[in-house]
């Protein structure tokens, strides 16, 4: 029996300009939110599996045609998708992960129906979800540390906000190092 190896792909989305207002007023206003928080922002509800699958079979076609479409197309699969924290894990055969890469990079506006500019950032890759899943959890919380530094008083003020629904619970005891990532990590973990 054959097994078939894949790489797991952690995405991030990271959108450069705000939604909603101009830079200009961002800036002047009492509104302006941090850079963190700008970048990381949530995605749109409209951005779903199948619609990210769809945009990268065709950057996959841009670059590489009716080849790197057939190479990629059996394998290409969205494991994990999530707006609010604007992050995915994307599956791909282990020899054709680097195509799946140069496509999400070259990616630099989400068309309609979310029509948003964004950088692709490929965080890592990792030869199991598992791994994939760790990193995106560490992420997670380093976010909402950096994002509460940021904010400094009014911190307490969102945290006390975002306690209402119950959905976070952190201590500032769980804080991770911070670990420096040079390069991606590529995990061979199952070669």
């Amino acid at each position: 029996m054959v097994r078939l190896k894949h790489r797991y792909l952690l995405v991030n989305f990271l959108y450069p300009s705000p939604t909603g207002t101009s830079n200009a007023n961002a800036s002047k206003g009492s509104h302006a939110l941090p850079n963190v928080i700008q970048f990381h922002q949530p995605s749109s509800d409209r951005l779903t599996a199948g619609y990210l699958v769809k945009l990268i079979r065709e950057s996959i076609v841009d670059l590489f045609g009716d080849h790197g479409a057939g190479l990629t197309s059996g394998t290409l699969q969205i494991k994990y998708l999530s707006p609010a924290t604007s992050t995915a894990i994307i599956r791909v055969a282990r020899s054709h992960y680097r195509l799946v890469w140069a496509a999400l990079s070259f990616l630099t506006r989400l068309p309609d129906p979310v029509n948003q500019s964004c950088v692709v950032q490929v965080v890592r890759v990792s030869g199991t979800i598992r791994k994939a899943e760790e990193e995106a959890i560490r992420r997670a919380k380093k976010s909402v540390l950096r994002a509460r530094e940021n904010l400094g008083d009014s911190a307490v003020a969102a945290e006390a906000l975002l306690s209402k629904g119950g959905t976070i619970a952190m201590n500032s005891n769980d804080q991770d190092e911070d670990v420096v990532m040079n390069g991606i990590e590529d995990d061979d973990e199952d070669d």
